[in-house]
């Protein structure tokens, strides 16, 4: 996997920047339009949004006030250059989104509210395409992979790895030099203690704290968290 510090998605001039979509109409959709308008509010970037995507139709033609625009499939048909934010809150999901979008006319920049502190000296290292809400907390020396998601409040320790499409819902905290493998979902206030490993697309639910490792492709649950 490619990875870029912080600081390298900030050397790009606004008004060089394509337009931007959202793929997910739901309410991360709306939450991911309220970021980025702080950021646009912060004079941090100018994206210039234009509407809503995916594959389900909404009940209404308009999302917040912006139209939805069609399909998976009729943005990989777009003929201009769009980035694009994937608001899919489930891991799952949002892997299978991007594994769709193969245009090579899209981009999936990394969205980090403005709030959060992310200075070059913390080295924190981002892959593509990730979320990062309101009222985050990244210390320092942290890997996260493409499209990483954290919800608002989430903390994450130093020298901690988020793999690929790993989805932390509101106020999930990940200890110093946890490993969370591909894919894995922390609900709601879930834990991951210093040092353990969450293996692959392993889901710990709302609540529970691992405090030893997990294997992959389980639930687990609880305080201590066990696989159900």
């Amino acid at each position: 996997m490619t990875q870029l510090f912080f600081s390298d998605y900030d050397i790009e001039p606004a008004d060089t920047r394509p337009p931007l979509v959202i793929f997910g109409a739901g309410g991360l959709g709306r939450e991911v339009l309220l970021l980025i308008q702080q950021l646009n509010e912060a004079a941090q970037v100018s994206w210039q949004v234009r509407g809503f995507y995916d594959d389900q139709t909404p009940a209404s033609p308009t999302v917040a006030g912006l139209p939805y625009l069609g399909s998976g499939a009729d943005l990989n048909a777009t003929a201009e250059a769009l980035a694009v934010a994937v608001a899919v809150g489930s891991s799952t999901g949002r892997a299978a989104v991007v594994a769709r979008l193969t245009s090579a006319r899209l981009s999936f920049p990394s969205l980090v509210h403005p709030g959060v502190a992310l200075h070059p000296r913390q080295r924190i290292a981002l892959g593509a395409g990730c979320i990062i809400q309101q009222s985050c907390v990244l210390t320092c020396d942290i890997t996260l992979g493409r499209f990483v998601l954290l919800n608002l409040g989430c903390t994450v320790g130093h020298d901690a790895e988020l793999a690929d499409f790993c989805s932390l819902m509101p106020h999930a905290n990940v200890s110093g030099a946890a490993r969370l493998g591909t894919g894995v979902y922390l609900g709601t206030n879930a834990t991951v203690i210093q040092g353990v490993r969450v293996g692959d697309n392993t889901i710990v639910g709302a609540g529970a704290v691992a405090v030893r490792d997990l294997p992959a492709d389980v639930t687990a649950v609880g305080m201590p968290a066990r696989a159900i």
